[in-house]
């Protein structure tokens, strides 16, 4: 078993002692960020909107800061990455502003989990056009539809994406002494974030975890260990996130699909044997039924983007690429955290304290010493995070670590105070004091479980008669009425109204400048997982 991170290693010492130098501090600042925030429209009595994407809002296919994900109904907003997190959510919140008052009468869902569904059949699949492109994508949710239901397509979440400067990593390779490319060590300082993400996870889930209850009608009658919280509702007393559970999106196609991986080269062949390799179940289904397609492939993976991780290394992918040979080629640019719940009080579902301390804790994970993983430790961390996702606030509650008892609360305190002098590196760069401050509010939740999102969420569920879907839509009409009383500038209207129309020319235009058929995309499609990951 490894040892786990301990109290600033030498090695964290050392570079944030080398990051402190008024030549090198600059470097922190300039990664970037950028956020991925999904929403339900709901009609104003909490349904589920079965209108198609308001053409108003553009196209899905080709509007970069609005899209959707895999329902129709599920709104994605996408920031260009920023190199301060607050412009990104500035941009974030204007999104927000232009869409609620582009929807009419519908309101943007402020919760993770859903609101009252229609029956499964009802629930409508993202549509994207007639493109190639367009219906591969369509296609991809048709196959997720047959292998997880389409409720689950409902379930929303907050995407944080993160980057250190390739100056930084330069840096810190210089420092190092270590050979080989700067591409290279890059991926690899990337993987060693990641490994170290998955050892302590589960300290975003206590703090941030705001989804401990769901609607019965949600489980569409699957067998579960919940509480009844009142005729609609179901949670678990000390729950921070059923979404991150096995409740949420998760099937067992999936589960011990990727074994523990300690290299780039290692993620990237176990994925790409998920997208090769057949599944018996989904062989059962086939591609086609009647000439239409039902799925992209009979694997256990129709696409790399089906695999579910907390935490995802990426790279920015040229039109028509796939994932893989886009890591393949140019290496690891940022991670994608994807564990965060919508934050349940906040109109834009996160807030800039949160986003803060995401930094503070990335920055942590990326230059912590991070040693080799194996199974075991594996093992561990998943039960943790599985422990912490439903029974987080649990008064005592114990994780392992290293094979030895550790109590949550405990742990996450020597993990915080671990991040204090990272916390005062980045104010001094920022010029503020908002690491700091983030820091003692996330201490204060350790120290009082009252205090997390989780148990607040409960209390305001518990205050609308118990029930999630009263408290859903109180919340989501109180975010509304926030968005819509600050509109946009005109010249802001203009900018956005403009980007619309430019995004429903260019569907167009991909529509009807393509050639060849939709069989003979697919085919060359799925051949594009790079010779060299093929074992």
């Amino acid at each position: 078993m490894h040892h786990r991170l301990t109290p600033l290693t030498p090695s964290l010492a050392k570079r944030l002692a080398l990051l402190s130098q008024d030549a090198h501090r600059p470097l922190l600042s300039q990664g970037l960020r950028g956020i991925e925030r999904e929403t339900l429209r709901v009609t104003g009595e909490g349904q589920l909107a079965l209108t198609p994407h308001p053409a108003a809002l553009g196209s899905a296919l080709t509007y970069e800061q609005i899209t959707t994900d895999y329902s129709e109904s599920l709104l994605e907003f996408i920031t260009p990455a920023q190199a301060n997190i607050a412009d990104a959510l500035r941009q974030l919140d204007a999104v927000h502003r232009f869409a609620s008052a582009r929807i009419g009468t519908e309101l943007l869902w402020s919760q993770s989990m859903p609101c009252v569904l229609p029956a499964e059949a009802d629930i409508p699949i993202a549509s994207y056009g007639r493109s190639h492109i367009g219906m591969l994508k369509h296609l991809y949710r048709r196959g997720l539809a047959l292998r997880y239901g389409k409720t689950m397509q409902c379930i929303a979440g907050v995407h944080y994406n993160f980057s250190l400067s390739e100056r930084l990593w330069q840096l810190l390779q210089q420092a190092d002494g270590a050979t080989g490319s700067a591409r290279d060590y890059q991926s690899e300082g990337y993987v060693g974030l990641i490994r170290n993400f998955n050892r302590i996870g589960w300290l975003l889930m206590y703090l941030f975890g705001a989804s401990p209850a769901l609607l019965t009608q949600f489980l569409r009658g699957r067998p579960h260990q919940l509480e009844r919280l009142s005729d609609d509702t179901l949670y678990l007393p000390y729950a921070t996130s059923l979404r991150m559970s096995d409740l949420g999106y998760q099937n067992s196609a999936q589960a011990n699909l990727m074994p523990p991986f300690n290299n780039l080269m290692g993620y990237m062949q176990g994925l790409a044997s998920a997208v090769q390799k057949p599944y018996p179940a989904y062989q059962k289904v086939g591609l086609k039924k009647d000439g239409d397609w039902l799925q992209i492939s009979t694997n256990i993976l129709q696409i790399e983007n089906e695999y579910y991780a907390t935490i995802r290394p990426k790279r920015v992918i040229r039109s028509g690429e796939r994932p893989l040979e886009a890591l393949c080629t140019r290496g690891v640019q940022y991670v994608e955290v994807r564990c965060m719940d919508i934050d349940p009080f906040e109109p834009a579902g996160i807030s800039l304290q949160t986003s803060r301390f995401l930094d503070l804790f990335l920055h942590y994970c990326a230059l912590s010493a991070s040693p080799f993983t194996d199974e075991s430790e594996d093992r561990e961390n998943r039960s943790n995070f599985a422990r912490t996702v439903k029974d987080g606030r649990r008064p005592g509650l114990k994780l392992q670590r290293g094979g030895q008892s550790a109590a949550l609360r405990d742990w996450g305190l020597q993990l915080l105070a671990e991040m204090e002098p990272m916390a005062a590196l980045l104010d001094q760069q920022l010029g503020s004091r908002e690491h700091a401050e983030t820091l003692k509010v996330q201490r204060q939740r350790l120290e009082a479980p009252d205090l997390t999102p989780s148990a607040r969420l409960l209390r305001g569920i518990q205050q609308n008669g118990g029930s999630f879907q009263a408290y859903g839509l109180q919340q989501s009409h109180i975010h509304c009425a926030a968005l819509r009383e600050r509109p946009l500038g005109a010249d802001q209207i203009v900018m956005f109204e403009a980007l619309a129309r430019a995004s429903l020319a260019a569907q167009c235009e991909k529509e009807q400048s393509q050639s060849g058929s939709f069989d003979e995309f697919i085919e060359d499609y799925r051949k594009r997982t790079p010779a060299q990951l093929c074992q």
